[in-house]
């Protein structure tokens, strides 16, 4: 039985095997989507998806060598999604803030930390995960000060606005575009981020997407299908 209707017509919010999924006619969208960090992709990049290898590590400070941390930054993930990074983030260490401005999505992420907390495996990576509905391009701010979550490395992941139709064939993506539309406001977010980031922001990309409007990014990691464009202030070995 559907718990709540999501944005738009065509897709609802429902229980479906012990977990909160997102449900649409499969033809557009796919099976039912579910945030998860107990088992599935999670629980695989958990075990087997390089560690402090990843890029993801490397470019939020996390990783081995120079300019890592010394200790794990506090993150906030000001774009949470379905928690895939932040997840992976709180795996190796750090205390992370998962920010997340659609309704939907926010009660997929809540009923994943849910059970994340109850699981065994899971539950210590848990306890260092936050989660807040906002629209971090409005409100990053207020909602660092409510949590009293000091964040050094700011991470962004904002949709890329693909305009032909050939980039739409991942049926996950058509859902969270019939959800969030594209995120025309991510220069904004940006000067958001900077201006509370103590360290380091750093911005997630396809891997030959333009930068996001305003300052040049005074880094990039790049990998085979994405890069990571750093903004840095402080260098996190101060830390």
């Amino acid at each position: 039985m559907p718990l709540a209707a999501a944005p738009g017509p065509r897709l609802t919010l429902m229980q479906l095997d012990g977990q909160l999924v997102l449900a649409g006619d499969e033809r557009l969208y796919g099976k039912p989507l579910a945030a998860d960090f107990v088992a599935g992709k999670a629980a695989h990049r958990r075990r087997f998806g390089g560690g402090r290898g990843q890029l993801i590590a490397k470019a939020c400070g996390l990783g081995t060598g120079k300019g890592q941390a010394a200790i794990p930054p506090s993150i906030v993930d000001a774009t949470a999604g379905l928690g895939r990074d932040a997840f992976v983030l709180a795996s190796l260490g750090a205390e992370v803030l998962m920010l997340e401005r659609v309704p939907a999505i926010y009660a997929l992420l809540e009923d994943a930390l849910t059970r994340a907390r109850h699981d065994a495996e899971t539950a210590p990576i848990a306890a260092r995960l936050l989660l807040d509905r906002v629209d971090a391009s409005r409100d990053l701010a207020e909602a660092i000060a409510a949590t009293r979550h000091a964040p050094q490395v700011i991470h962004l992941d904002p949709m890329f606005p693909h305009r032909d139709k050939s980039a739409l064939v991942k049926k996950e993506m058509r859902l969270f575009r019939e959800l969030a539309g594209d995120d025309e406001d991510a220069p904004r977010l940006l000067e958001a981020a900077l201006d509370v980031a103590s360290h380091r922001v750093v911005v997630k990309r396809p891997r030959k997407a333009p930068p996001i409007d305003g300052p040049a990014p005074h880094h990039v990691l790049e990998g085979k299908t994405s890069r990571y464009d750093l903004y840095v202030r402080r260098s996190l070995r101060d830390i």
